[in-house]
């Protein structure tokens, strides 16, 4: 392969995966870079495989933005904004807020793109001989609390407005939620049109090995800086300099800086969350269940559930929080999960927006410089 006639893809995450996947099925010469092996790096390593086609509206909101600190992690929520991050996010806080009254016009730019996306996955997956990766059978939300009733029935009439389709869970299959947890009421719907991975780091690596079998290549390099050459772009990493002839960068947090020599300043923040797996257990129902009030989602997969949570605004490097890991073992033992109190977690980082919407684009021509983050 020359490199020169190459499209870099710079980040081997799910994202970067599927971007080189697409670009190796049209005959493109792709190079694939990372600095760990594909998935291993990021949040694709980590997430709860949840393929969330409900999440149609951006997460800012007038009611989110006004009544946040009942959700902080202080007061046993899921959101952890330290004070000691907070000056150093006003910027990225005062967008926040903007975006916040401008939800109902983004909408309509971010719905087109997360209704599909268990079709698309479906897809995808199919056509790489992988669809056993991937199951269609929509999720859960569940509130086991006294108010569980109207909070659900709430929660169906604005899914109704948004054109998400949901049915109310029958007695039966809250059964053994509420045996499991001890609870005298519970009340939950059932989204039908999400779907979950039931193995978030072998996706990646079967959509990079289908990547491979169209041509394209993986090199393990640190990539520290692009620069412009001309009409090209020069990498530079822990290897030895190359020019190609375009880039699509695709590396969470760490774009920011490959993005900023071509004028682009994204005003990226790093939110992490943490999981812990419970292997060997059966799912109470097949499918992800989200329990509203406990703040926590349990995926089915392969092999263990997996139960994540939390929103930590924090460097994407900086230690983990051992109370996190730690209350989300103790609150999946008060739903009725077999839980150790120790045992391993993880926590990773996404890149997030101040509007919450997909970073999607390319810089000015000439240059073939392009992104999705």
């Amino acid at each position: 392969m020359s490199e020169q006639d190459a499209i870099a893809v710079i980040g081997a995450g799910v994202i970067g995966a599927a971007v080189a996947l697409a670009l190796a099925r049209e005959g493109r010469q792709v190079l694939l870079l990372d600095r760990a092996a594909p998935g291993l790096a990021g949040a694709s390593f980590g997430n709860v495989g949840h393929i969330a086609a409900e999440l149609v509206q951006p997460l800012p909101s007038p009611g989110l933005l006004f009544g946040f600190w009942r959700d902080l992690f202080l007061f046993g929520g899921a959101l952890d904004l330290p004070a000691r991050q907070v000056l150093g996010m006003l910027p990225w806080i005062r967008r926040f807020a903007a975006a916040a009254f401008r939800r109902d016009a983004n909408t309509p730019h971010l719905a087109p793109l997360v209704l599909p996306a268990a079709a698309h996955w479906s897809s995808w997956l199919d056509g790489i001989g992988r669809s056993d990766l991937l199951r269609r059978n929509g999720h859960y939300e569940i509130d086991l609390g006294k108010q569980g009733p109207a909070v659900m029935a709430a929660q169906a009439r604005v899914m109704a407005e948004l054109g998400i389709r949901t049915r109310e869970v029958s007695a039966a299959e809250l059964l053994p939620l509420r045996q499991a947890a001890q609870s005298d009421t519970a009340a939950g719907l059932w989204f039908e049109d999400s779907a979950h991975i039931i193995d978030p780091l072998e996706a990646v690596r079967a959509l990079v090995a289908a990547a491979q079998a169209h041509g394209a290549q993986f090199l393990l390099a640190d990539v520290r800086a692009l620069l412009p050459r001309g009409d090209a772009i020069e990498i530079q990493s822990d290897q030895a300099p190359m020019t190609v002839a375009g880039v699509v960068v695709c590396a969470g947090m760490g774009s920011q800086p490959l993005l900023a020599p071509f004028g682009l300043h994204a005003p990226l923040q790093s939110i992490r969350g943490y999981h812990i797996e419970l292997p060997g257990q059966a799912p109470f129902l097949d499918a992800p269940v989200v329990y509203t009030r406990e703040h926590t989602l349990v995926t089915p997969m392969a092999g263990r559930l997996r139960a994540s949570s939390y929103m930590e605004f924090a460097d994407a490097n900086a230690p983990a929080d051992p109370r996190k890991p730690a209350r989300l073992r103790r609150t999946v033992r008060a739903l009725g999960f077999a839980c150790d109190p120790g045992g391993p977690s993880w926590v990773g980082a996404r890149p997030v927006l101040p509007d919450y919407l997909p970073g999607i684009g390319r810089a000015g021509a000439p240059i073939k410089l392009y992104y999705a983050v």
